[in-house]
């Protein structure tokens, strides 16, 4: 990553046949790199111009117009990065763009890396961590819930409840620290039952958030869903259902899908990144036994399997493997093809599968409603409400408070071992740099590089 010297420069809109498109600058020479290519019809220069106001013109490289555009400056420190910026609004395509780039760079701008100019107003203290991440968890939200949970965070509201409970923590930081320095014994034992039931009601708030991340993470990230089951048994047939539309092959020859097939559902708001995996059976085709051993894997990160078992042919040991592998897992299990004859006995059904199953043909749009209100049942109790003001929906976000939880939980049991007080301050202070971790307020180049590289270049 360059200084915050330098001036950067990039295309922050899609590159394609569009109506228009942005090439942005940000850096202290961006106006002056601008005036020496931009010719307004005015005549007026963009350093003389009114901030935030649109000056029509051309891009031009010596005497050679480049393109028609429009150009407007927003002076730092209140614009995106804190610094100057200037964009510059040009027909939209690929020609265009890439050549006023090319121009611009040419002048001593540099090229952008991934995130640079939001991480430039992380830097230069206009944003804090959580909401430089909001912009990427909007950008990539594909449900309105996830959107507004971003849009949430942009706003400074997680990051004012977390000030809230890092202002608490350095409150108990203040009584051990005046503790130490005048120590008095009847004063220190109140300390101490005072720091204890401190602790214990900032755990209860830890404790909350973090119940409350659990479905918000769902709703932010998509609930990773996999299809599971022996070859033809419905699985692609489920997958088009719930997508609306054909995206897997169908036939009656078993071991179609080798590889796996993935895809995004909006489900009433909830996102779904659901995968048709291969059919699981023992194989001697070395292509089909690698589709097997990459539906496995898929099982380890998932948040929910549907498992499919065909009731119209006989119960076998393959199908015992499949139960076996969903046993630890959130899962929904669907006894297919009930409108043909049943081959799956009764006392089977009894003995393997209980109660927890739903008997249909996944054929029938109303059987893949069936499935989809058992997914929102099975994760939301069919209501999605949640606080979005107080949700932690980033998985980096919910590890710190993990572990700011883990530290304190040892300075509430060293509170109640009467551990000297000067030792128990240390300990908090590493729960307060947790914290710290989320907003930013103490980061590592380590971090920020995590957080950014999943931006695109030109945000």
């Amino acid at each position: 990553m360059g200084n915050l010297n330098d001036t950067i420069a990039a295309i922050s809109t899609a590159i394609g046949e569009a109506g228009i498109a942005i090439v942005r600058m940000s850096g202290e020479d961006s106006i002056n790199i601008i005036d020496k290519i931009f010719v307004s019809a005015s005549g007026k220069k963009i350093a003389d111009a009114e901030n935030r106001k649109f000056l029509y013109g051309h891009i031009c490289d010596g005497n050679k117009k480049i393109d028609e555009v429009l150009v407007v400056k927003m002076k730092g420190p209140h614009s995106y990065t804190a610094e100057d910026i200037v964009e510059i609004h040009c027909h939209g395509g690929i020609v265009s763009v890439k050549r006023i780039l090319n121009l611009i760079l040419s002048k001593g701008a540099r090229l952008a890396e991934k995130g640079e100019f939001t991480k430039r107003g992380f830097l230069n203290g206009r944003i804090d961590l959580t909401q430089a991440e909001a912009v990427i968890d909007m950008i990539k939200a594909k449900t309105d819930i996830s959107f507004d949970l971003g849009l949430n965070q942009l706003s400074g509201a997680l990051s004012e409840v977390l000030n809230k409970l890092k202002d608490e923590l350095i409150s108990m930081q203040a009584l051990i620290v005046a503790n130490i320095d005048f120590p008095d014994e009847d004063i220190e034992d109140a300390a101490y039952n005072d720091l204890i039931d401190r602790s214990e009601k900032i755990l209860n708030k830890m404790d909350n958030f973090l119940e409350n991340s659990k479905n918000s993470r769902l709703l932010r990230d998509g609930i990773n869903t996999v299809i599971l089951g022996k070859p033809n048994v419905g699985k692609s047939s489920l997958l088009n259902g719930l997508l609306k539309y054909e995206r897997a092959i169908v036939t009656d020859i078993a071991g179609t899908t080798r590889d796996v097939i993935e895809d995004y559902i909006n489900l009433d708001g909830v996102l779904l990144k659901i995968s048709d995996t291969a059919g699981i059976r023992e194989t001697d085709d070395e292509v089909e036994k690698i589709g097997v051993n990459i539906a496995r894997e898929k099982l380890k990160d998932a948040d929910l399997v549907i498992a499919i078992f065909d009731i119209s042919r006989e119960f076998d040991q393959n199908d015992k493997e499949i139960l076996k592998l969903i046993e630890n897992k959130k899962h929904i299990i669907i006894l297919n093809k009930d409108d043909l004859e049943q081959k799956i006995s009764n006392e089977e059904i009894v003995k393997y599968f209980k109660d927890d199953y739903l008997r249909l043909s996944v054929m029938k749009n109303e059987s893949v409603k069936k499935v989809e209100k058992l997914i929102l049942d099975l994760f939301f109790d069919g209501e999605l409400q949640i606080s979005s003001d107080t949700v932690l929906s980033n998985i980096r976000h919910i590890n710190a408070l993990k572990e700011a939880r883990k530290e304190l939980l040892e300075v509430k049991e060293s509170l109640n071992k009467k551990v000297f007080l000067d030792l128990i301050e240390v300990d908090l202070e590493n729960v307060i740099a947790h914290i710290s971790e989320i907003t930013g307020t103490i980061t590592t180049e380590d971090i920020l590089d995590r957080v950014f590289s999943d931006f695109c270049i030109g945000k």
